[in-house]
């Protein structure tokens, strides 16, 4: 199977930043407050930084997304003028 090329990179980028975000949340969610009694110190402190950086990427990926989709919108006004 060939990979189709995108046409929108950075919204491409956008949307697996999206992805990569809610699961280093989730995952982090999970290990610091779900298996806290069997993580050592370490994987916990670890787990609350995963809690820390998904929301990030998630506010990242969202702000590219946003961008992204102004340039597409502003494209196709001006495709169609």
């Amino acid at each position: 199977m060939r990979s189709v090329p995108c046409r929108y990179p950075l919204l491409s980028l956008a949307h697996r930043l999206l992805a990569a975000g809610l699961a280093l949340l989730l995952v982090g969610v999970v290990g610091a407050y779900g298996l806290d009694r069997y993580l050592a110190l370490p994987a916990q402190v670890l787990a609350h930084g995963l809690v820390i950086l998904g929301p990030t990427l998630i506010k990242v990926g969202y702000v590219i997304r946003l961008t992204a989709l102004q340039r597409l919108h502003r494209e196709a006004c001006h495709a169609t003028a």
